[in-house]
């Protein structure tokens, strides 16, 4: 096949004009190596859409944390609190934590490996 019969071909005159020419140069190049590229813009919409979830998980805990304060708010509440998370007392009162089986089995568990 030689040049004089490849300029005949149909698909070679629509890809020869100098507009499809450009046309098709500025695509390839929009799409895979400007700065702005098609690839750089799924890779941001892909950290957009993980933000967005942790945006969403972090005002979930954000609303946990203000029914807790709310229920802090009072003072049985808190004493409450103090004693149950940090075993805190009063001066005259004694502390007996009981441990379930669950527990000691699986502290056995842990202390044998």
């Amino acid at each position: 096949m030689g040049w004089k019969e490849l300029k005949e071909k149909k698909w070679f005159k629509i890809f020869a004009n100098m507009y499809i020419l450009v046309l098709t140069i500025f695509v390839i190049w929009m799409a895979f190596f400007d700065t702005n590229s098609l690839l750089i813009h799924r890779e941001l919409n892909q950290e957009i859409k993980k933000l967005e979830k942790q945006k969403e998980f972090l005002q979930a805990e954000i609303e946990k944390d203000r029914e807790v304060l709310k229920k802090l708010s009072s003072e049985d509440e808190l004493e409450k609190y103090a004693r149950e998370k940090y075993y805190m007392k009063k001066k005259e009162e004694e502390i007996f934590l009981i441990e379930y089986e669950d527990s000691l089995k699986n502290k056995k568990r842990q202390n044998q490996k």
